[in-house]
C-alpha cells in the first residue's frame, strides 16, 4: 500500500480474493420488527389488517365484515334507492314469536288501547302479513265447506268457486294497504303525520278477529252469524279508532270527525265480509 499526499492506493494483490470478514464479539443479527410482517390474509380479522398498520393503498374492504368500505355499484345506506332493497325491510320481520302472540292478545282486548304505545318502538309487518294470509285461506275454505254442505243437505249439485280465494285475497290485501296508505296521507294533511308502518301493523292486527268470526260462520243459523260478523266488526273499529285516538287528538277540530270515519270505515268491513263471506247461498 502506498500513500502520497492525501491519498491512499491499494495494491492489486491484496485485492484479489474473497474479502476476509470482521469478526465480530457480539455476534448481532439482524431481525426485522414483528409489525412490518403481515399473514393475508389476516387469521383474527375480517377483511382488515391487525397490529395497527394501515392496509395497502390497493385494498379494497367493500366485502368486509363491518361494512366500512363503499362501492359505486351499492346505494347508500340514507338514499330513497335504499327503499328498494330487501335489508330496508328486514328490520320489520324481525320478530319473535312472544311478540306476535302478545299484539294478538292485544287485538282482543280493544278497549285498552295500548297498542300503538307498546309496539312504537318495534312495529313490524310479519303479524299483518300472516294474519292476512291466514283469512284468505280460511274464509276460502270455511265459504267452501259451508256451500258443500248446504248443497248436500239439499241434494243438490255443488261446484267449487274459485273466485272466493282470489275475492278474498283482493280485500284482505287491499284493505290493509290503501286504507293505512290513505289515513297515512289525511294524517300527515291534517299536522298529526303517524308512522305508515305503524299503521300497517296497526291495521293488520285489527283484522286477527275475523279469523275465529269466520271459523264460527259454519253454524247454519243466520241471525247468530249477524250476531258474529257484528261482534268481531265492532272490536275490530274499537281497536283501531282507541289506538289512534290520542295520537289524532292533536288534529284539533277535525279529530271527531277522522275518528269517526275510521270506526265506520272498519265496520263497513264487517258488513261486506257478512255479505259476501258470511251468508250462503243454494
Amino acid at each position: 500500500m502506498m500513500t502520497g499526499g492525501s491519498y491512499t492506493t491499494i495494491d492489486a494483490q491484496k485485492v484479489s480474493g474473497s474479502v476476509p470478514s470482521v469478526p465480530d464479539p457480539g455476534h448481532a443479527t439482524v431481525k426485522f420488527a414483528e409489525s412490518n410482517l403481515q399473514t393475508f390474509p389476516p387469521s383474527a380479522t375480517q377483511g382488515k389488517i391487525s397490529g395497527g398498520s394501515n392496509p395497502p393503498r390497493d385494498a379494497d374492504d367493500t366485502f368486509s365484515g363491518n361494512g366500512n368500505g363503499s362501492s359505486t355499484d351499492e346505494p347508500q345506506s340514507g338514499g330513497w334507492l335504499h327503499k328498494f332493497t330487501v335489508g330496508a325491510y328486514k328490520p320489520f320481520f324481525d320478530v319473535d314469536t312472544s311478540d306476535v302472540v302478545d299484539r294478538l292478545k292485544e287485538s282482543l282486548f280493544p278497549f285498552r288501547g295500548t297498542f300503538t304505545e307498546k309496539t312504537a318502538d318495534k312495529p313490524d309487518l310479519y303479524g299483518p302479513f300472516w294474519i292476512c294470509t291466514t283469512l284468505i285461506f280460511v274464509a276460502a275454505s270455511i265459504g267452501t265447506f259451508v256451500t258443500y254442505v248446504a248443497h248436500k243437505w239439499k241434494k243438490q249439485e255443488w261446484n267449487y268457486d274459485i273466485n272466493l280465494v282470489t275475492w278474498s285475497a283482493g280485500v284482505f290485501y287491499g284493505y290493509v294497504t290503501l286504507v293505512p296508505l290513505a289515513l297515512y296521507v289525511v294524517l300527515k294533511y291534517f299536522s298529526a303525520p303517524s308512522g305508515l308502518v305503524q299503521l300497517f301493523c296497526l291495521y293488520g292486527y285489527s283484522l286477527f278477529v275475523f279469523i275465529p268470526a269466520l271459523c264460527l260462520s259454519v253454524v247454519p243459523v243466520e241471525i247468530f252469524r249477524w250476531v258474529i260478523a257484528g261482534v268481531a266488526g265492532f272490536m275490530s273499529a274499537t281497536f283501531v279508532a282507541l289506538n289512534l285516538k290520542a295520537h289524532i287528538n292533536s288534529a284539533g277540530e277535525r279529530s271527531i270527525l277522522i275518528i269517526a270515519s275510521i270506526f265506520l270505515l272498519q265496520l263497513g268491513l264487517s258488513v261486506v265480509l257478512k255479505l259476501y263471506l258470511f251468508t250462503v247461498t243454494v
